[in-house]
């Protein structure tokens, strides 16, 4: 009995732990700043991945197979560079990604294009080149999960994300 007893409390106590976690900002779309900033008091670090999802926004989207930054994203990294130029010792990586749709060979290619793109555009907007890398990561890290055109329009993306 008291063996029981001591099961049911050491499963509870699991259960009170698991349900502590901060999921906040998984397979959202929100990027690296859903629910919050993970700073204690709530303030947000100049020239962060933070404040860069804060203020400016860290990704474009694209349309389905691709590569062409969307008329309507454009503002977004004309943000990002002018962000950019406010910190200057601040260097990114864009990162391409893919809908789970295709071969995974064909959506590494096209998660490359579509970073690369995203790369010109900063650099076409006075980003150096050396500041900005690019990195596929195809259909491997969706942002939402699903077969849904929903869930394929948040992972065709390509993200900016602080060194």
């Amino acid at each position: 009995m008291q063996m029981k007893l001591l099961g049911a409390l050491a499963a509870a106590a699991l259960l009170a732990a698991c349900a502590s976690e901060d999921n906040s900002g998984a397979a959202t779309g929100a990027g690296a700043a859903a629910g919050g900033s993970g700073l204690a008091s709530g303030a947000v670090r100049p020239g962060s991945q933070e404040d860069l999802v804060a203020n400016v926004g860290d990704r474009v989207f694209f349309d389905t197979d691709s590569s062409s930054v969307r008329g309507d994203q454009r503002a977004t990294l004309e943000r990002q560079a002018g962000w950019l130029a406010q910190y200057p010792q601040v260097q990114v990586v864009v990162e391409g990604h893919a809908d789970e749709r295709g071969t995974r060979e064909y959506n590494l290619a096209l998660g490359q294009r579509r970073g690369n793109s995203a790369r010109d555009g900063l650099v076409a907007l006075g980003v150096s080149s050396a500041r900005v890398s690019v990195i596929s990561y195809g259909k491997d890290r969706p942002a939402a999960l699903g077969s849904t055109p929903d869930a394929w329009a948040q992972n065709r993306r390509a993200v900016t994300v602080v060194r």
